[in-house]
């Protein structure tokens, strides 16, 4: 028999990197956050990949069933390092393979950002 306890799983909360775009001018250091989210998914590959990850059941893929974006699989983990870097993917490695998936308030965040401020 084991003293091991099970401890609950907590949902991570959603916690925006900025206000809404129309709701107050961003800070400098807002500005800088957003903008390599922003430069990250502006490549055409990286918005394949990421929606490719995000649109996924549970939110994540394995590599081996995403990096058929029409580039070889070099510049797949290139652009997949980009999107970790940029805090949109996180991964782990499972064997031979990498499974990547959507950080768990990225969308979520990106949606406040780009929402209307509620008007009171």
């Amino acid at each position: 028999m084991s003293n091991a306890e099970l401890l609950p799983v907590l949902e991570p909360e959603t916690v925006p990197c900025c206000p809404p775009l129309n709701e107050r001018p961003l800070t400098a250091e807002e500005a800088e956050r957003t903008a390599v989210m922003f430069k990250a998914l502006g490549d055409p590959v990286r918005l394949r990949l990421f929606s490719s990850v995000a649109s996924r059941e549970g939110g994540e893929a394995c590599v081996c069933d995403i990096s058929d974006v029409g580039v070889s699989q070099p510049t797949v983990s290139h652009h997949l390092k980009k999107l970790k870097e940029a805090g949109l993917l996180s991964s782990e490695r499972r064997g031979t393979w990498v499974y990547y998936r959507v950080e768990p308030t990225v969308l979520a965040a990106m949606g406040a950002l780009l929402t209307k401020a509620a008007s009171t």
